[in-house]
């Protein structure tokens, strides 16, 4: 089943106690990035004196020239203020030049943004040289030092065509700010013109993460239940918390909540979210489903679905008196059990017929529930 999150209303409803979020930060009121970003709200804020961060220092930029490296990054983007120049496995592959585009809004974990347009948008035709593509000239060996493997690399790139990306960590979020305050809005997307040694004026993509599209509160009156919230991996990065509540209660609902985790240093998404239900029959028809198509804008992607297990909940059949008090380490995700167990209540349970085929959920890293083999004694 397929559901599109574009025109929804992003009404901000209410606010939950169990979060103490700052109302500003639920909801911006608005459904397209720019007109977010363009907002002096977004600028300018303090709290008790002291000045409130908008943005994540982590900027994502897509449609990079081909034959671009990591200098001439850096130096492009060096005015807003110290950067370090970053991409998917960059330490391993050890490349001079940012991944390429895999004709992919969203390339599952890692790789992510919005291809299309790059070096066309119909503005900057006119003042932008689109690209061309080249030999392998004297003016790319020279650029690469004299390094003829390095020119090589810049000539593949140019011969194939694909745009790079790459992401931005800032080391101030005021950086952030200021290169958004630079760039030019082309339907509800930030651009800005960047060169390379053979690309004059390319216009890249910059995707800033507004920290209030972290949370959004959809039913403030309902209280969190964290036994009735789901865990979404997979969540596509530019997919904000209001168009994942608002896709899930389509579906399902009863969604009183929803969230995109973030990573706690640079507080960029990581590709998860969580979503809390009102009710117990939406919570299981959303578990029950295993999967969701998510559609929203250029993006198009299953993710899966499981129940947020915890790691500090007593055993739901002992309350801990056969395991000396210690929290169930097993989550039965089941629908005929949806409770935690203990070890030696697993093995009790899940030994009587109908409940052996049962598999354990286990809490790993970044709120990620991981199935297990149970193993018998």
């Amino acid at each position: 089943m397929m559901l599109k999150s574009d025109n929804f209303s992003t009404q901000h409803i209410g606010r939950s106690s169990l979060f103490p979020i700052d109302d500003g930060l639920l909801d911006d009121g608005h459904n397209d990035q720019v007109g977010v970003l363009n907002s002096p709200n977004c600028y300018t804020g303090h709290q008790n004196g002291e000045r409130i961060e908008r943005f994540s220092r982590k900027v994502f930029v897509g449609g990079l020239p081909p034959d671009i490296d990591e200098d001439e990054i850096t130096a492009s983007f060096r005015r807003f203020g110290p950067l370090v120049v970053d991409w998917p496995h960059k330490a391993e592959s050890k490349s001079y030049f940012p991944p390429k585009d895999c004709s992919s809004p969203d390339y599952g974990d890692d790789y992510d943004y919005d291809h299309q347009d790059y070096g066309y948008v119909s503005t900057f035709r006119k003042r932008c040289v689109e690209p061309q593509r080249q030999t392998c000239s004297v003016q790319m060996l020279q650029h690469s030092g004299g390094d003829f493997m390095k020119s090589r690399l810049h000539y593949a790139a140019l011969k194939y065509g694909k745009y790079g990306y790459a992401f931005l960590l800032f080391q101030e979020e005021s950086s952030v700010q200021a290169l958004i305050e630079a760039c030019i809005e082309e339907d509800s997307k930030l651009y800005l013109c960047v060169s390379s040694p053979t690309i004059k004026d390319k216009p890249v993509q910059i995707r800033p993460w507004n920290l209030s599209d972290s949370d959004f509160v959809m039913d403030g009156s309902q209280p969190l239940d964290p036994r009735k919230t789901i865990f979404v991996g997979g969540v596509p990065r530019p997919l904000r918390a209001v168009e994942l509540a608002m896709i899930m209660d389509r579906l399902y609902g009863g969604v009183c909540y929803a969230g995109i985790d973030t990573d706690p240093e640079l507080k960029y998404p990581k590709g998860a979210g969580r979503v809390a239900f009102s009710n117990q029959q939406s919570y299981i028809a959303a578990i029950s489903a295993r999967f969701v198509q998510l559609q929203h804008g250029d993006i198009d992607k299953r993710v899966e679905v499981k129940p947020y297990v915890l790691d500090d909940q007593m055993c739901d059949e002992c309350q801990g008196a056969r395991c000396s008090g210690k929290f169930a380490p097993f989550f039965c995700a089941n629908v005929t059990c949806l409770q935690y167990y203990c070890e030696f209540c697993w093995a009790n349970i899940h030994s009587r017929a109908g409940r052996e085929f049962h598999k354990p959920l286990v809490k790993e890293g970044a709120d990620r529930p991981r199935q297990i083999h149970f193993r018998w004694n």
